[in-house]
């Protein structure tokens, strides 16, 4: 219980950090693969400062709610993830979140943010299963959905689930919200819709959400993380990094590959997840 509170806090402090400086070296390796300087690693948390010394504004008054809610689920999901918790309701709580978010679009009656709604509702629908068999693919070898079991195992799930894991890594662009699949918003400026879901927030809002994405970022690495896990320090090491290589390779992706129609999307993911999550999912039946 020790270990489980001290590693909830530790995940309440220092996610939001390491997913700034993450974000800040996500831009600066950006900026160099196009040939600019680009800016420095803590501009993410320099912009996000500025956000919360703007003049408040909202188009509705359950605007602030329903992001404080979606940060609220996001914090909620690492919490039970980080503490060692069923993986099941972190997916859960986690898309719950997304709902809000989704919500709070909704009602700020752009025609732009609704695009970006109904988008990252596309996307939602694209992902949600190869999470989902993510975790069956964990229960099937590990027998148990809790994260404590499934980072203090002895055998390391990467070789038995190397089908799932591939799977994982290609819904995590649509998780990160990277080109191809930057469908519902983008950080960067060739986005048709503007900001798509985020086009109506503003100030303090917007920067709540920045938040939410660092926190989100952590414990979706987190996911990778545990197909690395078996009970030694090398376990460990070796699955922090693979976390760090995965996370770059999808700024390198971002900066590869134009944006995809949310046809595209929906199809290929759905069909990453039929082939490598079903069937990698049907070996283990078998095998385990």
């Amino acid at each position: 219980m020790v270990v489980r509170i001290v590693s909830i806090i530790a995940y309440l402090v220092l996610a939001p950090v390491v997913g700034c400086i993450l974000a800040g070296l996500d831009r600066k390796m950006s900026a160099r693969m196009q040939r600019r300087v680009g800016p420095p690693i803590l501009q993410p948390y320099y912009d996000v400062r500025k956000l919360f010394e703007k003049e408040k504004q909202a188009p509705t008054r359950f605007q602030d709610f329903y992001i404080i809610a979606y940060l609220i689920f996001l914090i909620g999901a690492g919490a039970i993830f980080f503490g060692g918790g069923d993986l099941l309701l972190v997916i859960f709580t986690e898309t719950i979140g997304a709902v809000f978010l989704i919500i709070a679009a909704y009602s700020s009656n752009s025609p732009y943010a609704q695009v970006g709604a109904e988008r990252e509702l596309l996307q939602m629908m694209a992902y949600e299963p190869m999470m989902l068999l993510t975790a069956i693919g964990f229960y099937m070898f590990h027998g148990s959905f809790t994260v404590g079991d499934l980072i203090a195992a002895d055998n390391m799930a990467f070789l038995p689930m190397i089908g799932i894991f591939f799977g994982f890594i290609y819904i995590l662009t649509i998780k990160f919200r990277k080109s191809p699949f930057d469908l519902s918003m983008s950080h960067h400026a060739h986005q048709e819709l503007v900001r798509g879901v985020t086009t109506e927030f503003v100030g303090r809002t917007m920067g709540w959400i920045e938040i939410s994405h660092w926190f989100e970022n952590i414990f979706i690495l987190g996911f990778i993380f545990l197909f690395f896990c078996n009970g030694t320090v090398w376990g460990f090491v070796v699955g922090a990094l693979v976390c760090i290589a995965a996370y770059f390779l999808e700024v390198i992706i971002d900066n590869c590959f134009a944006r995809m129609k949310w046809q595209f999307a929906f199809k290929s993911a759905w069909i990453a997840a039929s082939v490598l999550g079903m069937v990698n999912i049907f070996i283990l039946q078998l095998v385990f």
